[in-house]
């Protein structure tokens, strides 16, 4: 990446927006023993523009995880046109990633400290019987007691900033502010489907898993309707429900305005 290095007046920065099936891969970010989205998507960049470029995605996402819409900052000094780029980029990669657009953005925009929201979707099967068609894109909830009413009106007990410590999972990364703003926090039913819904300005790691998974205890009886101010309360990872499956989980909208 020598041109970009040595600070090339030609450089360019190009915003790629993508969706992906996340069952193939071991989230978004590079990792050294399994396959991710950002590999494949670089080694098919390659292809297109050579390998003199610097590429940042919108966020991170866990194994399994699906995306409608991901954002990636390109940077490159490369000339193609960005639908050039788009129908290029979507002749070389496979059929788990698809470009949905390609733009012309600053020099200075960045994928994810630019974000202004972003929205997750959790969707839940809700039938006795399971649909092989839905096996890796939404969770199999097969008991009868998902009472989107009251799911629904638990989940708006998340709106608001608070310090989401209770709905994070513990892990070796750095220390950081647990406050987020959730604006939209909703549950829906569409005959056996039953979606979650929520937009933040910012989520914790698995956050709107364990969201989900404390809303199934509601639904079980093992929390109360109104518990989760507590569990908020709390602080404490131990008070909320069990970080639900990964497949289920879409990252649906990214927001920059």
């Amino acid at each position: 990446m020598q041109s970009l290095l040595a600070g090339d007046t030609s450089l360019r920065n190009v915003k790629i927006t993508i969706m992906y099936d996340g069952s193939f891969y071991h989230g978004w970010q590079i990792q050294s023993n399994a396959v991710s989205v950002q590999e494949v998507f670089q080694k098919s960049l390659a292809k297109v523009i050579g390998d003199d470029f610097d590429v940042k995605g919108c966020s991170r996402t866990d194994t399994g995880v699906h995306a409608n819409m991901y954002c990636i900052g390109l940077k490159t000094a490369h000339p193609i046109p960005p639908e050039r780029l788009k129908a290029a980029l979507n002749r070389h990669l496979p059929n788990s990633i698809a470009v949905i657009l390609c733009e012309e953005m600053p020099l200075d925009f960045h994928p994810r400290y630019d974000c202004k929201r972003k929205q997750y979707v959790y969707k839940i099967w809700n039938n006795e019987v399971r649909n092989p068609f839905y096996d890796k894109y939404a969770f199999h909830y097969r008991y009868q007691n998902l009472d989107e009413n009251i799911l629904d009106k638990a989940a708006k007990d998340y709106l608001g900033t608070h310090d989401f410590t209770s709905f994070c999972t513990p892990d070796q990364r750095r220390q950081e502010n647990m406050e987020r703003t959730i604006y939209l926090s909703k549950v829906e039913r569409a005959g056996d489907f039953v979606t979650f819904t929520v937009e933040g300005n910012g989520f914790l790691y698995n956050m709107v898993r364990i969201m989900t998974g404390t809303l199934f205890r509601i639904a079980q009886g093992k929390i109360s309707p109104d518990g989760i101010p507590e569990i908020i309360a709390k602080r404490d990872r131990k008070y909320a429900g069990p970080t639900a499956p990964a497949c289920g989980l879409y990252l649906n909208k990214v927001i920059y305005r």
